[in-house]
């Protein structure tokens, strides 16, 4: 995985009509995740919160590598050139990823482990591996190295080891589970997120454009960049803070500089994995990958070294229906 640092980028906030909320939460993938929901029946918006959790429940159980039992934590142990069959969420995740691995020329990559492992030791401090130990972690990486089944719902390494990890889609996958189950329990009107680093909406309250969500400035947090409202689309942050690295698949090598991203589109895992390709994809790249899809967003703020007195802020895609000010 790509590893996802947040720092707090993205606050809801509760005003008016959203105070009525009803709130809930539940700790899962090592966050935080929460459920506000917008409906005159108390119990009944408890009881759909529950089986919404239950799912993210069952959804951590299949895609969490720290899970010895785990569809990635077996993958992760499997042989080259030797079928297995994944559960149908597993099999979707991992796809939907190799999917944006080769929209977004390898920045988003699932398989990045053993290049984290390189260059990061136990405590996240960087570490300058050997010239065999880098190749030998280069031959092992990239999403190319999967092969999917759709029939049989089987994967399949061409090498191995692959260390696969799914934290950087897993939380937008999950809230996509979750928010399907909510529609099927007829709550029209609901917003979730995951560590507020990941955020799904569902339908704007009557009276209302949207959920309203907030960017915070990576260099003071107390300062906001932007404010969107958010109606049936999903918002994902991402953000290197002090201590923290994400690595350039390509370059097999820690990103350098200060960066943050924010991206909107309709589906919360696409949104996840894009935030964090974002960071790493050059300006026409984002520029690009916006154009050709209509739904998608970016915002990125950059400092690329500590003596740039102002950072770049650039925005990416149409903004005009969804931000509210700046």
């Amino acid at each position: 995985m790509q590893q996802k640092p947040n720092d707090n980028q993205l606050n809801v906030i509760l005003d008016d009509v959203f105070k009525q909320a009803h709130r809930f939460s539940y700790d899962a993938m090592g966050t935080v995740f929460e459920i506000l929901i917008l409906n005159d029946d108390a119990q009944y918006a408890h009881q759909a919160a529950a089986a919404a959790f239950d799912e993210l429940l069952r959804i951590e159980q299949q895609l969490s590598r720290f899970l010895e039992t785990s569809d990635i934590s077996i993958v992760n142990q499997l042989a080259a050139n030797r079928p297995m069959t994944l559960t149908p969420d597993a099999f979707d995740c991992i796809k939907l990823s190799i999917d944006i691995f080769k929209k977004t020329s390898g920045a988003f990559d699932i398989t990045t482990g053993l290049l984290y492992n390189c260059f990061l030791d136990d405590n996240k401090e960087l570490l300058t591996p050997s010239n065999d130990d880098l190749q030998y972690a280069i031959e092992h990486t990239g999403s190319d190295n999967i092969k999917l089944n759709d029939t049989d719902h089987t994967i399949e390494l061409s090498t191995a080891p692959v260390a696969v990890d799914l934290g950087g889609i897993g939380k937008g996958y999950a809230l996509n589970i979750m928010a399907r189950l909510l529609k099927e329990w007829s709550i029209d009107y609901a917003l979730l997120h995951g560590g507020y680093s990941s955020v799904l909406a569902l339908d704007a309250p009557e009276g209302t454009n949207g959920w309203p969500v907030t960017f915070s400035d990576p260099d003071d947090r107390q300062k906001t960049i932007a404010r969107v409202e958010l109606a049936n689309a999903a918002l994902s942050a991402s953000g290197l803070q002090k201590g923290s690295h994400i690595i350039d698949p390509a370059a097999a090598k820690p990103l350098t500089g200060k960066f943050a991203t924010w991206v909107i589109t309709q589906d919360a895992a696409v949104a996840d994995a894009l935030s964090t390709a974002f960071m790493i994809m050059t300006d026409m790249q984002i520029e690009t990958y916006c154009n050709e899809s209509e739904q998608t967003r970016g915002l990125r703020f950059s400092r690329l070294n500590e003596t740039e007195n102002t950072p770049t802020i650039k925005y990416f895609g149409d903004w005009k229906t969804v931000l509210y000010d700046i």
